[in-house]
């Protein structure tokens, strides 16, 4: 699932996942666990966050492959959060990584900029999340336009990217969504 911060991919991949008993694998919901269970990779990740770093793209592949080792069997699993960067997706595609994770299908949620910043303020009202202030969300955009939007281009090339418009409701993007994924699963 790609798209802007405030987008709605979390959202959209948690219904999915329901709708079509996928698992849902959060990156951000990764790094989370690992740092607060003190597993070697959620140490190494805390060494990065706490000054302030981003964490190496090798660390988040490593993070989440350790996770689907350890997962039980299932269907197939929706990636929220992963890959950021054209060197994830590369290494997902077993570049210049020992394991190769197959990416059948993308959906990337467009949604024009200041939609966007109206749903992170809200959120931030809402959830008392810390991290959309318009300071913050500005250098969220900035890090999105530079390493997260060229996958559009990454993934049309391969075939698998599939543009949603995500200017609607929840329950009309969705039901776009599983329109797009039902016709994929044929």
């Amino acid at each position: 699932m790609l798209g802007a911060p405030g987008s709605g991919k979390g959202t959209q991949a948690k219904i999915m996942a329901q709708k079509f008993q996928l698992s849902h694998v959060s990156t951000g919901d990764l790094f989370r666990k690992n740092m607060s269970e003190g597993t070697p990779l959620g140490l190494e990740a805390r060494s990065y966050i706490d000054r302030g770093a981003l964490c190496p793209d090798s660390l988040t592949i490593n993070m989440l492959h350790d996770f689907l080792d350890n997962m039980p069997e299932v269907e197939g699993c929706i990636l929220d959060g992963v890959p950021r960067t054209t060197l994830q997706a590369e290494m997902l595609d077993g570049i210049g990584h020992a394991k190769h994770l197959p990416i059948h299908l993308v959906i990337n949620l467009n949604v024009e900029q200041d939609e966007l910043m109206k749903r992170m303020l809200n959120r931030a009202k809402l959830e008392g999340r810390s991290d959309d202030t318009p300071d913050i969300i500005a250098k969220r955009f900035e890090n999105y336009f530079a390493q997260t939007k060229p996958l559009e281009e990454y993934y049309a090339k391969k075939g698998v990217l599939r543009q949603i418009n995500g200017m609607d409701t929840v329950e009309n993007i969705s039901a776009e969504i599983c329109r797009v994924v039902a016709a994929e699963m044929k």
